[in-house]
């Protein structure tokens, strides 16, 4: 595969990856994914930044040579997970003088994952530069956007920004470049709902440092190339923003359809006082699908089965995959039902417990709904549109 020049030397060659259907077993894959690598070949030095995940690293290393690089002096590790840093082993074995550079804590994980010789690592510190004759490349150390270890390449006189996974997505291309449509950032969103929101805080810091360094494009470690960085910056101001929207997420398992039910009851009523709602089937519907919805919702209302006395497992999964992901959501609730009794409403809120939800009254019954139960949700329907419209979004 010829290398596709990006811009004044610096050429993409990395791997499209289309079957692959679950990342790191655990997330599906939509389009499967790419893994980027970017050459840059300054008029002194030639660097790779990032390199391959490696069940691709023979066809990676294929393409170097069809591409006659038979020379690398550094190798530069913007993160130490292996879908980036996997093939350095056999880079550095092809190319014995080269010297991989990255910050002390990839260091360690480079070293610990990949048995990497200390002697062949170089460590950098924020801000530092790396010459390569008329090019140069600048560190920028960016802890907590994904892991602790990762940090951006900015090939300063290019004005191009490697930003390894931040504002990246799961999607394979035949062009380069971002199409800045729904489909990218459909894709762009879930990435960032599976992979990015635990880190928020520090998503909405370098949403903005970048913005402000203004660079003329956004070079990740998977997805497409950004010529335009304001449309993958302003989403991510949007998704990583404080205020959740107007929604009300209600993921849903119903084993006689009692709960169910209950939940499309209080759907219709929500929708009746203008709170859109997205209601999810966990048994049928796409886990990436549930994170999306939490990434924009104000209220969360689990819907639940008993089994054994206690949540659905298929609930209580959901209820600890929230955890994980710490969305933005404010308020919850729970609407269950059961045949013959158990802890329902304090174990799924002890799960969520974590997110410093505020609470709304729960509805648990016994067996199909009466006129009565469908009274409480009408309530319940009445004190979420008030929630939301104690934070201005109704």
């Amino acid at each position: 595969m010829k290398f596709q020049e990006i811009k004044n030397n610096i050429f993409y060659c990395g791997l499209n990856d289309r079957e692959r259907r679950i990342f790191d077993e655990l997330i599906p894959l939509e389009h499967g994914t790419s893994y980027n690598s970017y050459l840059v070949k300054g008029s002194e030095k030639i660097a790779i930044i990032d390199t391959m995940y490696p069940p691709k690293s023979d066809e990676y290393v294929k393409n170097l040579d069809e591409n006659n690089v038979t020379k690398v002096d550094y190798i530069i590790a913007n993160h130490g997970e292996q879908d980036h840093s996997g093939s350095i082993p056999k880079l550095l074995a092809k190319y014995p003088d080269a010297i991989v550079v990255t910050n002390a804590k990839c260091k360690d994980n480079i070293i610990e994952m990949l048995h990497v010789d200390e002697a062949k690592i170089k460590v950098i510190t924020d801000g530092e530069e790396l010459s390569l004759g008329d090019k140069t490349l600048k560190f920028i150390i960016a802890p907590g956007v994904h892991w602790p270890d990762t940090m951006f390449t900015h090939i300063v006189e290019d004005n191009l920004l490697c930003t390894c996974d931040f504002l990246g997505a799961h999607y394979t291309f035949d062009n380069l470049y971002s199409p800045d449509n729904c489909t990218i950032e459909h894709s762009a969103k879930r990435y960032y709902a599976e992979i990015m929101m635990p880190f928020r805080t520090m998503c909405k810091k370098y949403t903005k440092m970048i913005h402000d360094m203004k660079p003329e494009m956004i070079l990740p470690s998977h997805g497409p190339i950004y010529k335009n960085p304001d449309f993958i910056l302003d989403l991510y101001a949007d998704w990583s923003a404080d205020e959740g929207k107007n929604l009300v997420l209600l993921p849903y398992v119903s084993m006689y359809k009692s709960t169910e039910e209950m939940i499309e009851y209080l759907a219709k009523k929500l929708a009746a006082k203008g709170i859109d709602t997205q209601v999810f089937d966990i048994v049928t519907g796409d886990l990436g699908d549930l994170a999306m919805g939490l990434v924009d919702a104000t209220t969360l209302v689990m819907g639940c089965s008993m089994v054994l006395a206690g949540p659905h497992p298929m609930a209580a999964n959901v209820a600890y995959l929230a955890n994980l992901l710490r969305p933005k959501t404010r308020f919850a609730s729970i609407v269950g039902s059961y045949g013959w009794g158990g802890n329902l409403t304090g174990k799924l809120g002890e799960m969520l417990s974590g997110l410093k939800l505020e609470m709304i009254e729960p509805l648990l019954i016994k067996g199909k709904p009466e006129a009565e139960d469908f009274e409480k949700l009408d309530i319940m329907a009445e004190t979420i549109y008030e929630k939301h419209k104690s934070v201005n979004l109704v």
